[in-house]
């Protein structure tokens, strides 16, 4: 008798498709890449069953390297376009791969709505602080003083907060994480595709070209520690090294103070717990950075709402329920028509 074994869980490897990987040597996408094909595994997604979903940049470039179904679209489009491909068949697993040029300046509008909809996509946005593509102008999240070809002199602008902006339009799930921390993305990655509805992620990634070590104040090992809150629901907000700082609202404000623990002063019992159903925490999370406070890392908000698509999908299905307007021919002569003389 023969007996069907099991077929072997897949790899990251069986991810990867067979066009050569083309972007500057030390890009921080080379890690994301990984992570992605790593949680894909992990997520024993189904090829034929995954799409994702660019616009235009350097991030734009990943649809070439999965194993997937993929479209690389035009410049800030990708969301409506993946809302296009979720409607026409829900049963498609859908990403969205942008950079913080693409998504937040000529893409703001699109990714606004595609978040307020709450469509289940899964939406990773590669914030690297400057444009690469074209040879490193600022881009909206850019910090005032950036010096760049489009702004010799230093960027004047207020950056956006990618994350505030996600929270800001409504967004159910927001995350953010960094390209290299790869033990810590692949798990956020996993988190995003499980949420039902858009789920918004923040990569911090390194463009070793343009915008080198934008984020050395967060990320290089010897500040790491300090600089970063790796946040969990209902954990309290410990960090910095052997865990000897924590995060409260200063007395009688609403606002985060970091404090030193132990050694007389207050203990974890007296700390912010993290609670990703809270829209308010996570709008203070999400503006926390260094010097005075850290990065908060980690899913900061979960709070799950019927899906866009699911909607979409109920109310057509009660429509055609009814048996009304069945006959396209009849519903379009029905109602106020006219007749244009020959």
């Amino acid at each position: 008798m023969n007996v069907a074994s099991p077929s072997p869980p897949p790899a990251a490897k069986d991810y990867a498709s067979d066009q050569e990987v083309r972007w500057c040597p030390g890009c921080g996408d080379y890690a994301i890449l990984k992570a992605v094909q790593r949680s894909l595994a992990e997520l024993r997604a189904e090829p034929d069953k995954t799409v994702f979903v660019s616009g235009i940049g350097c991030a734009a470039r990943f649809p070439y390297y999965l194993s997937t179904y993929g479209f690389h679209t035009i410049h800030g489009r990708a969301p409506a376009i993946a809302t296009g491909i979720k409607l026409a068949n829900p049963e498609l697993d859908v990403w969205v791969v942008s950079g913080d040029g693409d998504a937040l300046s000529i893409g703001g509008n699109h990714l606004l709505h595609v978040l307020r909809r709450n469509v289940d996509l899964q939406i990773l946005l590669f914030n690297n602080e400057i444009y690469g593509l074209t040879k490193g102008q600022y881009s909206p999240t850019s910090r005032p003083g950036t010096r760049s070809p489009s702004t010799p002199q230093g960027s004047l602008e207020a950056p956006v907060s990618a994350a505030a902006f996600a929270l800001g339009a409504g967004a159910r799930f927001v995350a953010r994480s960094v390209d290299t921390l790869q033990k810590h993305l692949p798990g956020v990655l996993r988190r995003a595709r499980t949420h039902r509805g858009a789920s918004f992620v923040e990569i911090l990634q390194n463009c070793i070209v343009y915008n080198d070590n934008v984020f050395g104040d967060i990320t290089d090992r010897a500040v790491a520690e300090d600089a970063q809150v790796h946040v969990a629901h209902g954990q309290p907000l410990v960090f910095g090294k052997d865990r000897g700082k924590g995060l409260r609202l200063r007395p009688g404000t609403v606002e985060l103070e970091v404090v030193a623990l132990g050694a007389g002063g207050p203990g974890e019992s007296e700390l912010l717990r993290h609670d990703e159903t809270s829209r308010p925490l996570a709008a203070l999370l999400a503006a926390m950075a260094p010097p005075d406070l850290p990065m908060a890392l980690g899913v900061l908000y979960c709070d799950p709402a019927p899906s866009y698509d699911g909607q979409v999908g109920e109310q057509m299905a009660a429509a055609q329920s009814n048996g009304r307007d069945r006959d396209l021919d009849r519903l379009l002569r029905g109602g106020h028509t006219w007749t244009v003389p020959g």
